[in-house]
């Protein structure tokens, strides 16, 4: 069952929140895009299956879709939030420009693109769509079309990876022994998840953490030692560091930009 919410409408886009809470494995009866759009989890995992190609997405996976595109989807961790930006063919070509059908579909959301994310929604709980929305939302849809157009290489073991460290699989804790759970070498895992990805495997995992320090910081987490340790890391310097690496902020002020404010 998926259900959508408005959230807010501007010159060429619409801004919806979805939320699914389907559960199961196999997958849905084809659907046809009728609409531009990209669309980044909030919350959740899911496989989308897009022109007979699969991929998985989560909060560090986002999609694009095209007008005619075919796709399916499967829920097999369950539920799922996420944002969807619909674009007009006018907006989306402005951006895209000649190449209206991005050469990939996947696009990897960095801390960087996430931090954009969450603002983007900051600025829509504001309500000025025509200046402040889109001021936010035009380099975040610019980025990621950009990002897709770079990247390619082998998914299918990316993908496999990406899932076990989300899922706190206790072979993600270390190279060799997710390399062995995968049944690949580590070279070939290394080698497959940078040029996927375009980031080493290391880093991917530390953006993952942020972006749960950045969950973490936005509900107003109080103290920053209990959020070094809850996620692993080696001590509250380590965290900032880290942080600060991925994001160009401390979590500190990160608090400041993250906190809401009434419009």
């Amino acid at each position: 069952m998926r259900s959508s919410v408005l959230l807010s409408t501007g010159p060429g886009f619409t801004l919806d929140a979805v939320t699914c809470v389907d559960d199961h494995r196999d997958w849905s009866p084809t659907e046809v895009g009728s609409r531009y759009r990209m669309v980044l989890v909030r919350r959740g995992t899911f496989r989308r299956m897009a022109d007979g190609r699969p991929a998985v997405a989560d909060p560090t996976m986002a999609y694009l879709g095209v007008p005619g595109e075919e796709e399916r989807f499967a829920h097999p961790a369950g539920g799922d939030v996420c944002t969807s930006l619909s674009l007009t063919p006018e907006l989306w070509g402005t951006l895209a420009g000649e190449e209206t059908r991005p050469a990939r579909s996947t696009v990897y959301v960095d801390a960087r693109l996430d931090l954009a994310h969450r603002r983007v929604l900051a600025a829509a709980r504001e309500g000025d769509a025509g200046f402040a929305l889109t001021e936010s939302l035009l380099p975040l849809v610019a980025a990621a079309l950009a990002e897709a157009a770079t990247r390619a290489g082998t998914a299918a073991i990316a993908d496999a990876a990406r899932e076990a460290i989300a899922a706190d699989h206790p072979a993600a804790g270390g190279l060799l022994s997710l390399a062995e759970f995968l049944a690949v070498s580590p070279y070939q895992l290394s080698r497959a998840f940078t040029r996927e990805l375009g980031v080493s495997l290391t880093h991917y995992r530390n953006r993952v953490r942020v972006g749960r320090a950045l969950d973490r910081l936005e509900n107003g987490e109080p103290s920053l030692a209990a959020l070094a340790a809850d996620l692993g890391f080696a001590d509250q310097a380590h965290l900032t560091r880290t942080i600060r690496r991925h994001v160009d902020h401390t979590p500190t002020a990160l608090r400041r930009l993250l906190a809401s404010r009434d419009p």
